[in-house]
């Protein structure tokens, strides 16, 4: 009886050392081959849950900032599948890339490891490679004004300046990453491509900490071949507008008119 006994614990153990959920990828190397420069090369790696227990990505670990992944965050069901998505800004980065993005889950390997790569073209590259009738069909990237001032501001505020791009190309216009000296400078949302002959509002928050007159030129990469747009933000930044807005006045702080 207790040679059976021991014989239906180890069973039960390698039964448990067997439910495990296992990750199984379409493919774990994409490459994106040639990439205008300014874009964001997105692409999206499909898994399928091929064990019999759920599996839960706990961290996907990109080996450089310029990549951002993404994933499932919710259990995926033994059947069920999900994605790791990399997205890598091209923007300012010419030249061949091979990136890695480490996916950490509960899986029966712990560890999976997706690599992107591609060559990143500049605009005269792309230019050179497209006849004048595929050229006349670009996208054309117009702004509404190339300046914004923000008044006084206060350090630490994120103030939004809005703009107005236009479409007058042919194709539709997918606008890039955003590029300034500060690294103080974002989308507020991420823009929708916008259609030949329309126009669309795009919003940059303003996170600048510096004190002082400040004019920070900012350029917004796209699938423009024509070249990026150029704008410049301008402020003046004071550590507490409160404090600087206050006079005595018989002997009381009152507000300043």
């Amino acid at each position: 009886m207790k040679h059976v006994f021991s014989f239906l614990l180890a069973l039960l153990v390698a039964a448990a050392a067997q439910a495990q959920g296992v990750l199984k990828f379409e493919q774990e190397l994409h490459d994106f081959g040639s990439v205008p420069e300014g874009t964001m090369a997105t692409h999206e790696f499909k898994f399928k849950n091929v064990g019999n227990q759920p599996v839960i990505i706990a961290n996907v670990q990109a080996s450089c900032g310029c990549t951002t992944p993404d994933w499932t965050k919710t259990p995926v069901l033994p059947g069920k599948t999900g994605i790791v998505k990399a997205v890598y800004s091209s923007a300012g980065r010419p030249g061949i890339f091979n990136k890695t993005v480490t996916v950490t889950s509960n899986a029966a390997s712990p560890s999976t490891v997706l690599t992107i790569k591609g060559n990143v073209l500049n605009k005269e590259q792309v230019k050179s490679t497209l006849t004048p009738a595929q050229l006349a069909q670009s996208p054309r990237l117009v702004l509404d004004r190339t300046t914004h001032d923000f008044g006084k501001m206060e350090a630490g505020q994120a103030p939004v300046a809005r703009f107005t791009v236009k479409n007058t190309g042919k194709q539709d216009l997918v606008l890039g990453a955003i590029t300034s000296q500060c690294y103080c400078v974002g989308y507020r949302n991420v823009p929708s491509p916008i259609k030949p002959g329309q126009s669309a509002v795009v919003e940059l928050v303003y996170s600048q900490r510096k004190l002082g007159a400040q004019a920070e030129p900012v350029v917004i990469t796209s699938n423009d071949l024509n070249g990026d747009a150029k704008l410049t933000l301008k402020a003046t930044v004071v550590q507490d507008l409160n404090a600087g807005s206050m006079v005595k006045e018989s002997g009381a702080s009152v507000p300043f008119k």
